[in-house]
């Protein structure tokens, strides 16, 4: 896999998973961090030790400078761009009625305005034939109390996903969105006992809940030319939780 490949937000979680995993098969990646620059650099280093390819770019995707600059240091290193991978999102956990008007924002414009400042960039900067890939969550399709702000952010990020298919097919650029379930992270397990985690991983068909690696298998076969006729899907990764 001769590609290139901005990974949003992989740093850490599934986001360093997807690094780790597509440069070992062949691609050249982009480790995109907001803050946490150790860690990134950490991830590069692990890539190149095993003599694969991979850099790091700060960028915060809530800033239309930052993506711009994101796009434009991948082009200055590797000299185009053909895959975008949308995975950077944060999660704040608050009844509807705690959610002050700083939260509401917040992850709006990382979670909705960060897909939506990488796809308008991509729209023209992408090689034709390429892929975008977008993370939604498998909480729009369940009620979860406390989810109310975090789902909402996510079904925008579902309905983006489904008119940019249609926007860039034109130039046989696929845009698809994976909707996990929960998944081993930092992020998931931040603030939840270890009861509810178990609650959760009955839900499964498995009784557990996912990897990072179950969530990279699924980008492998995306990013591949066997997805060439998936466009505008939203794909449950959740191990039948829903």
């Amino acid at each position: 896999m001769n590609k290139v490949i901005i990974i949003t937000g992989s740093s850490r979680g599934i986001g360093a998973e997807l690094a780790k995993v597509l440069a070992a098969n062949g691609a050249k990646v982009v480790v995109n961090y907001s803050s946490n620059k150790q860690a990134a650099e950490a991830i590069v280093n692990q890539i190149i030790d095993n003599g694969d390819k991979a850099i790091a770019v700060q960028a915060d995707v809530s800033k239309t400078g930052d993506v711009k600059r994101l796009f434009a240091e991948t082009i200055e290193a590797y000299g185009h761009v053909d895959i975008l991978i949308n995975n950077a999102g944060i999660a704040i956990y608050k009844l509807l009625k705690d959610t002050t008007d700083e939260d509401y924002n917040r992850i709006f414009d990382i979670n909705v305005k960060g897909v939506f400042n990488t796809m308008r960039e991509a729209s023209t900067l992408l090689q034709d034939g390429g892929k975008i890939i977008n993370f939604s969550s498998t909480t729009t399709r369940v009620m979860l109390p406390t989810y109310g702000a975090y789902s909402a952010t996510k079904a925008a990020v579902d309905q983006m996903t489904r008119v940019f298919a249609k926007e860039v097919g034109e130039r046989n650029i696929t845009v698809n969105c994976i909707a996990p379930g929960p998944v081993n992270t930092e992020l998931f397990k931040q603030g939840k006992s270890e009861e509810f985690i178990n609650r959760l991983a009955s839900m499964s068909a498995f009784n557990r809940i996912g990897e990072p690696q179950d969530i990279a298998k699924i980008v492998l076969f995306l990013v591949s030319d066997n997805s060439n006729w998936i466009t505008g899907q939203i794909i449950g990764a959740n191990g039948g939780f829903a």
